[in-house]
C-alpha cells in the first residue's frame, strides 16, 4: 500500500515533527486541531524549524518553500479529502485519545490506515474506540522527540492489526529515514518498558541523598556511555509525561513500577522538566 497523503490530528509537540518528517519526505500532509488558531501555530512552528535549518545552511530556502507547500491545515475534519494514513498525536491520556480516534474513524476512508502516537497506551484498548471493520488498519506509531532527528518508531500491533498493515507502517517510517522496531501490544511496549523503570530508579536515588542530580547524571553518561543523563533526559521527556507511562506500567505490571513520590510532587508543583523552566534541574 502507498502511502501519499498525511492527516495528522493533534499538532503540538509531537504532532508538528510528525508532520514536518513526513513533509520533508515528499508527503502531502494535512494538520488538524478542533482549535484552528493551534493547527495554524503548528504549521508556523514547522515553518520555524524549517528556517532554522536555512539559516545554518542545511536546507535551501526553496526546498523550505516546497515543503511547507505540502503542509496544509484543515480546519473541518468533515471536510476530509482522501488520505493514505492518519496519525493521532494527542497528548497521552486514554480517553482523550480514544475520543480522537473515534472522530478521526468516521471521517477516515475505509482503506485508509489509522496510527496513534503513543508511547504506553494499549492498542488494543484503544481500537475498542473505533469500528470493528478499522481495527485491522489500526496499530501504533511511537515516533520519539524531537522527531525530525530520533532515528526510530516504534510500530506496535494490536490483536486484531492485519500483518498487510503492519508493513505498510513500517515502509513508511522507513521512507521518512527511521530505523522501525515492532512491538506487540504489551506495557510500555520496548523503549518505555526499559526507560521507565531506569529514570525511576535514578529519581530515587536522589530521594535517599545517595547523590545530587548533577553526580547521578554525570555517573550515566560518564560511566555507562549515555549521552544524557537520566534526570536531564525525563526533564527534557517531561515530567508529565514520565508520570504518566509509569502510572500506565504501575496499573498493568503492579506497585514495583509505581513512580517516586518526588516525581509525583514535582508534577503537582508544575515543574515539568525544561518545558516549564525547571524539573530536576533549572533552565534559563
Amino acid at each position: 500500500m502507498s502511502i501519499d497523503r498525511v492527516l495528522v490530528v493533534g499538532v503540538g509537540f509531537m504532532g508538528h515533527g510528525i508532520a514536518q518528517a513526513a513533509a520533508v519526505a515528499g508527503r502531502t500532509v494535512l494538520v488538524h486541531e478542533p482549535d484552528i488558531a493551534r493547527a495554524t501555530a503548528g504549521r508556523e512552528r514547522i515553518a520555524a524549524n524549517l528556517t532554522r535549518l536555512v539559516d545554518k545552511g542545511r536546507l535551501d530556502a526553496t526546498e523550505r518553500d516546497a515543503i511547507l507547500a505540502r503542509i496544509e491545515v484543515l480546519a473541518d475534519l468533515d471536510e476530509l479529502p482522501p488520505v493514505d494514513l492518519a496519525v493521532e498525536a494527542a497528548p497521552e491520556d486514554a480517553a482523550l485519545k480514544a475520543g480522537v480516534l473515534a472522530r478521526v474513524d468516521a471521517v477516515l476512508p475505509s482503506d485508509a490506515i489509522l496510527a496513534t502516537n503513543t508511547s504506553s497506551i494499549s492498542i488494543d484498548g484503544l481500537a475498542a474506540a473505533i469500528g470493528e471493520t478499522r481495527r485491522p488498519r489500526f496499530l501504533g506509531l511511537h515516533f520519539f522527540s524531537p522527531v525530525p532527528i530520533m532515528p526510530l518508531v516504534e510500530i506496535v500491533h494490536g490483536s486484531a492489526t492485519d500483518p498487510a498493515t503492519l508493513e505498510a507502517a513500517r515502509g513508511f517510517a522507513e521512507s521518512l529515514g527511521k530505523r522501525t522496531v515492532a512491538s506487540a501490544d504489551r506495557p510500555g511496549f520496548i523503549v518505555n518498558r526499559m526507560l521507565m523503570p531506569f529514570l525511576a530508579e535514578a529519581i530515587r536515588i536522589l530521594e535517599e541523598g545517595t547523590a545530587t542530580a548533577e553526580d547521578i547524571d554525570a555517573g550515566a553518561k560518564l560511566g555507562l556511555n549515555h549521552p544524557m543523563g537520566p534526570l536531564e533526559l525525563a526533564d527534557f521527556i517531561g515530567l508529565d509525561v514520565c508520570l504518566g507511562v509509569m502510572r500506565v506500567l504501575e496499573a498493568d505490571l503492579g506497585p514495583a513500577y509505581a513512580p517516586p513520590a518526588t516525581l509525583v510532587g514535582l508534577v503537582e508543583a508544575g515543574h515539568l522538566g525544561r518545558k516549564s523552566g525547571r524539573g530536576f534541574h533549572a533552565y534559563g
